[in-house]
């Protein structure tokens, strides 16, 4: 986009300026735009997930102009209504793929795994600290941090053997990843285990 004399141009056009008629082949031409007084446009607009545009203001004084909208925070409850609505629907889903172990249990009287009931137990352990964690917020900044929460995942580094078969470490790498919290869940107990896995911490 661009920006000439009080006007966003989203596209090319034909321009009028100064009486005379440019064709829109002149937006392939940045010095001629320079030349004319035409120049980039850009806009910042808050991150719509949990703020409204609100008052709009706009940079000229640069090689860019920049329009700026101001951030009007959405309404928490709202937001963290649907935050617990997400849960208890996620909640609900995983608990969809062992239901037939306790279902298996009422009919034939075949005791649950150990492994399937700590499973569901852990779901519901982390289903009500969610929901706690959730309630208690009334600031956007609580929500933001709970929904992009900064972590360190440590991966083995795989590389081929002599033999031509692809290893994992020892050697190690590190990065930083946002998580949603609202979507971090313990692994399913049927998934296979990434063998380049070491460790994921909350920072």
């Amino acid at each position: 986009m661009w920006y000439y004399n009080s006007q966003i141009i989203a596209r090319p056009k034909d321009m009028v300026i100064n009486d005379l008629r440019y064709p829109k082949s002149i937006f392939r031409d940045s010095t001629q735009l320079t030349a004319l007084g035409i120049k980039p446009y850009r806009e910042v607009t808050p991150d719509n997930r949990y703020f409204d545009n609100g008052a709009y203001s706009v940079d000229i004084s640069g090689d860019e102009v920049v329009g700026t909208y101001l951030g009007h925070g959405k309404d928490t409850d709202s937001l963290t209504k649907n935050m617990l609505e997400i849960i208890k629907t996620e909640l609900t889903s995983k608990l969809t793929s062992t239901d037939w172990y306790y279902l298996r249990k009422l009919r034939t009287g075949t005791d649950v795994p150990v492994n399937i009931q700590e499973y569901s137990d852990t779901l519901y352990s982390e289903y009500d600290t969610k929901k706690t964690e959730i309630s208690a917020m009334n600031k956007i900044s609580q929500i933001e941090e709970y929904e992009n929460r900064p972590h360190t995942v440590i991966t083995k580094i795989k590389t081929t053997n002599a033999d031509g078969k692809q290893i994992y470490g020892p050697k190690t790498e590190s990065a930083t990843i946002h998580i949603n919290m609202v979507n971090h869940w313990t692994s399913n107990p049927d998934d296979d285990i990434d063998p380049s896995f070491v460790s994921l911490t909350a920072d």
